[in-house]
Parts: C-alpha cells; structure tokens; sequence
C-alpha cells in the first residue's frame, strides 16, 4: 500500500518537469557551434529560400532545424534591430 501513495506523489513529478524545463532553457542560451563551410552555407540557402530550417537542416548532415534556426538567430540578433 505504501508503494501506491508514492508512486502517485505529485510532488516528485513536478519537480522533475521543474528540473528538465531549467536544463532546456539553459541550453537554449548556448550558441551552436558551427564549421565556416556550415555557416557559409546557411546563409547562402537562406537568401535563396528564407526561413526554411528544415531544408537547409537537410543539407547539412548532423544538424537538426533547430540547431540551425537557433544558429541563425542568435547570430543575427542584432542585425533586425539595425534596419
């Protein structure tokens, strides 16, 4: 019986969703790391089809769309708020 009330703690499962959300907006603020050859590319397939982060994922082998995405944004950042 007292296997029961603990695996239905809510406490333990908030804290877990509380603890992984921490750990993904941290790594959110990380930059991707990216070769010259993978940045001149990206910006290359960006000019040509915009904001298409699957397709120019499927480029580059080993990078998902949201690496790439998050790439580009966080290099361009600043770069809007100019024009």
């Amino acid at each position: 019986m007292d296997k029961q009330r603990k695996s239905k703690h809510p406490k333990t499962s908030a804290t877990i969703v509380a603890s992984t959300s921490e750990e993904v907006s941290s790594l959110e603020w990380e930059e991707v790391a990216m070769t010259q050859e993978e940045e001149d590319l990206i910006c290359r397939m960006y000019k040509l089809i915009g904001e298409r982060w699957e397709l120019i994922a499927g480029r580059i082998p080993g990078r998902t769309a949201y690496e790439i995405e998050r790439f580009w944004v966080m290099k361009n950042h600043g770069r809007s708020q100019l024009r």
